[in-house]
């Protein structure tokens, strides 16, 4: 008894050779993006302004801003929470503009290592 494949299913090396330039073609919009999205940069502010943080889309840091008023010496446990607090939002950010993006080119499809 043969078993038979539902429509669409199997086909031969044409429809093999289909898939692997759909592949292709999806991993070269993948790999451009990543490109784009690693140039890509990102300001995010904490403490109601007072901290900036400009990151790319890498995650590398490009700067940090503090504005006077939020530097007090008696209270540096104020500034060490709003500083990570601004870097935590920032890595945030990136990766959720990433995965956000990635899902347009791979359909949502999980791919490992992607991101």
């Amino acid at each position: 008894m043969k078993a038979r494949l539902p429509q669409g299913m199997g086909g031969g090396p044409s429809n093999m050779q289909g898939m692997i330039r759909q592949a292709q073609k999806m991993q070269e919009q993948m790999t451009a993006l990543q490109e784009e999205l690693d140039a890509k940069e990102y300001e995010i502010k904490a403490g109601g302004g007072a901290v900036t943080v400009k990151m790319n889309g890498k995650k590398e840091v490009l700067g940090l801003e503090l504005k006077p008023e939020i530097v007090d010496p008696d209270d540096i446990e104020m500034l060490t929470d709003v500083i990570v607090a601004a870097f935590n939002e920032a890595i945030r950010t990136v990766e959720e503009t990433n995965a956000a993006e990635m899902s347009k080119v791979t359909g949502g499809m999980n791919i490992p290592g992607m991101f």
